[in-house]
């Protein structure tokens, strides 16, 4: 095989030999080291050395069986151990496998050599280039979250006759407290590998899950050619937490602070090349749970999320000992979480502050203008339907979005609305945002699925955020479309690259951190327009790198922070060591200034009435520039409507209607439906270009949905323009044709759209694997749908036909059902089958009674009966928890996968939860369980599944006027009425009711899961069932061995 070429970078600094953070004082010192990377070619792909993967010449799968080691029979959360081993070698090849639950940090002769916090995939090295002939010392710095601790390591060598010899954890390995590490002892032997919770976590399967194989080895970076990565401080978790936010002071320090309450910190970095070390000393305000933070007006601003309570803190230093002293929380932001208040930059304009926040968080309290006309709503021509699984259910417009206030925090305006949970944003050289927000993955495989996505937030500007199935496309005339689509991912920081001592693209580019599949994109603009156009590459990854914020330091380098949600923490540093010129550019766009200064013009208006407005905005609403015609239709909707409503009906260029008209149904009363209606019915439909088309569509919803319904004559004419042009052979136009169409009772729109439905679908889509090979749990789950994609379109002809009361013969609305078999045998996210449910139920929910009982053998998503399920052979009992706990203690070996799965139905698991592809969605997807759960975990939510109920799963209780008291999950909600599933099994048992005849409605205290499910079983079939949830689906998992 031919033999290729990888590009490492490792660079001796001569640094002194501190290896990790030390304290020294009240500091914390570390030096810095640069860590190993892999250069990417000119294509974007990394060419690597064979002899650099793990398995190329050792067989690790072969040998001895390494033990599971810990200081004793228990741990503790956070508990740290320091665990050594020397070892004699002469190789010429080694490798190393290990795990440790739950992170490790390991050290191999005095060099650290890679982290990890995910013990379910194991670490894969080759170590040969750390060793030398003779003793090595190998190191592993481990630390525990929660009850249960382990390490287990196999290393592999080969000498040059190519023998190979293994050397395994066991009880001579050397264990000491961290703060003692000098009082050593025998390791404690917790068991062999394979045993319970972690199983087989060392095997080929288990870290090459559905087939994802990284052509880099784990803990390596990859960069463009020339960069440089130094890791510049671990953070140590116990006392400092997990860094999220990061920002530089105007001395040049940075400051970071922990997700939670571990505070604030200010590092002083050291000199790029110098001998000098990584200072960190704690900032003692009492202030922590940052996730954005500012220096500007010769003050630190805090976007806090939870801790004291979110909002916007400034915190100054009055007596000028360079230490904040004074703290002041001058805006309240009502919303937490990890979708609450996020980033704080300065505008441009050196005065004006800015904050960008998630979908569950509040817009400022009392804010005293916008740029948005204020009466925002959902404006669903269609009824929604909230997530399948209950996330978000409720949630309303505006969603995120981004606001504006001054150097006091006392005056706040509205910027920008319409996002899930943007976490970051900047402004470019031009003085314009781009903003990076978040994906649903939940969504995925559905036609609402909107990837990670980078946006150009102008004034006024709105991003179409609706809550479940409600998301707008982003072809609505009425919102804004993305800059860039990025993928699957978690937004977390981002910047722009300015003031980087880097090549020229890079300087300008904007930095995208994504904290699941540890990847840094750039995202390179340019202007289009009055607006860009931008496309991404990735700058740097690393498997196990949960980044969460960067930013360009004043000697030219970029500074990024890991961590989050608990994890192993770490600061590192990329500059740039290659040829090319680093000098620094105009960043500043100059092609289509005027576009943009006309766009800029039109936003003045904005927010105000004002003279001249009206003129300015009729001129521009058939702008051939979307942007342009955003800005002017946003400026009119701001001015007297008597000004304009007229004015707008007998605008002539058929644009400028449509652009107009959307206006007038958004600030009009239902006085002007039949003016408006009658307006669009004159546009020529096919004289319009595909986006005129699409804002035609989407003006007559908008009339209908805030004007009003036509009447039974009006709907007609609407009809007869637009019912012979569906199908129209685009996947967008006949989105919006045929949900048009539904909602006016087309008698021809069923027959048309199952013709659709029942045609080959092209479902291909981008090649992501190297990406999901960096997060295997999630980028396995995410492989596994995209081997057995769903039919997107058809799922929103299916969707939209769902309301279609009229119009169906028998044999069509068994033709509908049956196409849900085809459907529910796909793959996609996590609330997908969910969506098919609700989908059925509510088409059901349509048709009449004797039409229900004409097709009920049609019916695909029916609840299991209690006859059909298999039965378990018992004789069963009232399991305790501790029972089955000794029971799983014992050991899950040798045991029946068929009859595992066989129990997980005979136990009614399967009728809620979904599997390895298959299953019910009421309650959550189990296939990952092995790698979330411990056996006390998963046993006790068996047991007594009402002790800890997740928000996404937890039913309400509703009381009605009249004393009727139900109880079930939301699966709908409009202004008027709400949707109650009132049967987590059958999916068809649906309530709708008026929100007036509600009295009360408040959260179960009981979980939905009924309990004594396992109580028909055997002590085998227990086990089986265990063994069956533990191993993923995989009839080869060690359990079965």
């Amino acid at each position: 095989m031919k033999k290729l070429l990888i590009v490492l970078l490792t660079v001796s600094l001569g640094l002194p030999s501190i290896k990790a953070a030390e304290q020294d004082g009240d500091t914390y010192i570390q030096a810095p080291e640069v860590v190993e990377s892999v250069a990417r070619g000119p294509d974007g792909k990394v060419v690597v050395d064979v002899s650099e993967k793990v398995d190329s010449e050792i067989d690790m799968q072969a040998g001895p069986k390494p033990q599971w080691i810990w200081r004793a029979a228990k741990s503790f959360n956070g508990e740290q151990i320091i665990v050594t081993k020397t070892v004699e070698v002469n190789s010429v090849n080694a490798s190393l496998l290990a795990s440790c639950d739950n992170s490790m940090v390991i050290t191999i002769n005095g060099k650290k050599v890679h982290s990890d916090s995910s013990w379910e995939s194991a670490s894969r090295l080759n170590i040969q280039k750390y060793l030398k002939a003779g003793a090595n010392e190998f190191k592993f710095e481990c630390a525990n979250e929660g009850s249960v601790a382990g390490l287990i390591v196999k290393l592999g060598f080969k000498d040059k006759s190519g023998k190979v010899s293994y050397v395994i954890s066991d009880e001579s390995w050397l264990v000491a407290k961290k703060e003692t590490p000098d009082e050593t002892a025998k390791a404690f032997l917790l068991g062999a590998l394979g045993r319970s919770p972690w199983g087989n976590v060392l095997s080929a399967d288990a870290n090459n899950a559905v087939g994802l194989v990284s052509a880099v080895p784990d803990g390596v970076f990859q960069v463009p050619p020339g960069f440089q990565i130094e890791e510049l401080y671990t953070v140590p978790k116990d006392t400092q937490g997990s860094w999220v936010s990061i920002a530089f002071d105007n001395q040049g320090r940075l400051i970071a602070s922990d997700q939670g309450g571990k505070g604030l910190y200010r590092i002083t970095l050291p000199t790029i090349g110098s001998d000098e070390v990584t200072r960190v000393e704690k900032l003692e305000i009492g202030l922590s749970s940052a996730q954005g933070m500012l220096y500007a007006f010769d003050s630190l601003y805090v976007s806090v999320n939870g801790g004291p309570g979110s909002g916007l803190y400034r915190l100054q230093d009055t007596t000028g000992d360079d230490q904040f002293d004074k703290m002041e929380k001058v805006a309240e932001f009502r919303g937490g979480g990890e979708h609450g208040p996020h980033s704080v930059r300065l505008g441009p304009d050196g005065k004006s502050i800015y904050v960008i926040a998630g979908n569950h968080t509040d817009p400022p309290t009392g804010f005293s203008s916008s740029t948005i006309p204020t009466n925002w709503s959902e404006d669903h021509l269609l009824p929604r339907q909230w997530d399948a699984r209950g996330h978000a259910a409720g949630k309303l417009a505006p969603g995120g979005w981004i606001a504006r206030t001054d150097e006091q925090g006392k005056d706040w305006e509205m910027f920008s609305i319409g996002y899930r949970n943007p976490y970051d944003f900047d402004f470019n050289a031009d003085g314009e945002i781009f903003a990076y927000d978040a994906d649903m993955e939940w969504d995925m495989g559905t036609p609402w699925y909107r990837p990670t996505r980078v946006v150009h937030a102008t004034s006024g500007s709105e991003f179409g955020w609706r809550s479940g199935t409600g998301k707008w496309p982003a072809y609505y005339g009425d919102s804004l479309p993305q800059a860039v689509d990025i993928g699957p991912g978690s937004p977390v920081g981002a910047c722009f690259g300015y003031g980087a001592k880097f090549p020229a693209k890079f300087q300008k580019g904007f930095y995208c951190l994504d904290w699941t599949f540890g990847t840094m994109y750039v995202v390179h603009s340019e202007a289009d327009g009055a607006s860009y156009k931008a496309v991404r590459e990735e700058f740097l990854s690393r498997s196990a790198l949960p980044l969460t914020d960067a930013a360009i330091g004043p000697d030219g380098a970029m500074v990024f922070s890991v961590g989050g949600r608990g994890t192993q923490s770490a600061l590192y540093r990329v500059s740039y060591v290659g040829d090319a010129s680093t000098k620094l550019v105009d960043a500043r766009d100059t092609k289509f200034a005027k576009e943009r200064a006309l766009r800029r013009s039109l936003e003045a208006f904005h927010g105000k009435a004002s003279v001249g407005a009206v003129a300015a905005s009729l001129r521009h609403l058939g702008h051939q520039d979307r942007h342009i015609r955003y800005a002017a239709r946003v400026a009119l909707e701001f001015q007297p409507i008597n000004e304009w409503e007229n004015e707008v009906l007998a605008l002539e260029d058929p644009v400028a209607l449509i652009n107009g008209v959307m206006a007038l149904a958004r600030q009009g009363g239902e006085t002007l439906q039949a003016k408006a209606v009658s307006a669009l019915q004159n546009v020529n439909f096919e004289k319009l270009n595909k986006q005129a088309k699409l804002d035609l569509l989407r003006a007559y919803s908008l009339v209908f949905v805030r004007l009003g319904a036509p009447g039974v004559a009006s709907a007609k004419q609407v009809l007869a323009q637009l019912d012979d042009k569906y199908p129209a052979d685009d996947i967008e136009l006949d989105r919006e044709l045929v949900t048009v169409l539904v909602y006016l009772n087309s008698p021809t729109v069923a027959g048309k759209t199952l013709k659709l439905m029942a045609a080959d679908e092209a479902t291909d889509g981008e090649e992501i694997t190297d990406l999901l090979t960096r997060n295997k749990g999630y980028g396995g789950t995410i492989a596994q749908m995209l081997s057995n994609r769903p039919e997107i379109q058809k799922i929103h002809y299916a969707y939209a036909l769902r309301n279609l009361r009229y119009g169906w013969t028998l044999e069509q609305r068994k033709e509908y059902l049956q196409w849900f078999v085809g459907a529910n045998e796909r793959s996609g996210g996590a609330s997908y089958t969910g969506f098919l449910k609700n989908i059925q139920s509510e088409a059901l929910a349509n048709m009449s009674e004797d039409e229900r009982k004409l097709i009920a053998g049609e019916i695909v998503f029916t609840p299991p009966k209690e006859e059909d399920l298999p039965k378990a052979a018992g004789p069963g009992k009232a399991w305790t928890m501790n029972e089955v706990l000794a029971l799983a203690a014992a050991g899950l070996s040798g045991r029946n996968f068929e009859n595992g799965k066989k129990m997980f139905a005979a136990a009614k698991c399967q009728s809620c939860h979904r599997f390895d592809g298959s299953g019910g969605s009421t309650g959550p997807d189990l296939s990952n369980v092995a790698g979330r759960f411990s056996n006390k975990d998963l046993t006790e939510a068996i047991i007594h599944p009402s002790k800890v109920i997740s928000d996404q799963y937890r039913a309400m209780n509703i009381v009605t006027v009249n004393g009727q008291v139900l109880n079930g999950r939301l699966t709908s909600e409009t202004e008027k009425e709400i949707t109650v599933l009132t049967d987590p099994v059958d999916a068809t048992k649906l309530v709708t009711m008026a929100k007036d005849d509600i009295d009360e409605m408040f959260p179960a205290k009981q979980s939905l899961m009924p309990e004594k499910l396992l109580n028909t079983l055997n002590q085998d079939e227990v086990l089986d069932l265990l063994a069956f949830l533990k191993s993923r689906g995989n009839p080869d998992a060690i359990e079965f061995k």
